[in-house]
């Protein structure tokens, strides 16, 4: 499992199994992740979206929250967890990474 603070430098599309679909602002590691959960039917697909966004505040305050609250999933993962986005500032700040990078 990976311990070290994850730095956030892309964005990408997840489809769920029911065909719905969400952003997620994550880095290579978690699209790795994404790929295997793929695989093994626990989402259905992954696109990555953006590469290397710019690491401004808002990518800095959505970065420290996934860091304080979700722990990066080791390889041997067999339940996909989403990370939630609680209403108010990190869903806004979730929204203004994603039009700063003309996504959604």
């Amino acid at each position: 499992m990976a311990e070290k603070y994850q730095t956030l430098d892309l964005i990408e599309q997840i489809t769920r199994n029911d065909g719905s679909k969400y952003y997620e602002i994550s880095n290579m590691f978690m699209n790795g992740r994404a790929e295997l959960a793929a695989t093994r039917g626990l989402i259905k697909e992954v696109r990555i979206l953006q590469l290397n966004i710019p690491h401004s505040t808002a990518v800095d305050v959505y970065e420290h929250y996934i860091n304080d609250t979700f722990q990066m999933p080791a390889e041997d993962f067999t339940v996909w967890d989403e990370w939630t986005k609680p209403s108010g500032k990190i869903q806004e700040t979730v929204a203004e990474i994603l039009r700063a990078n003309h996504i959604g």
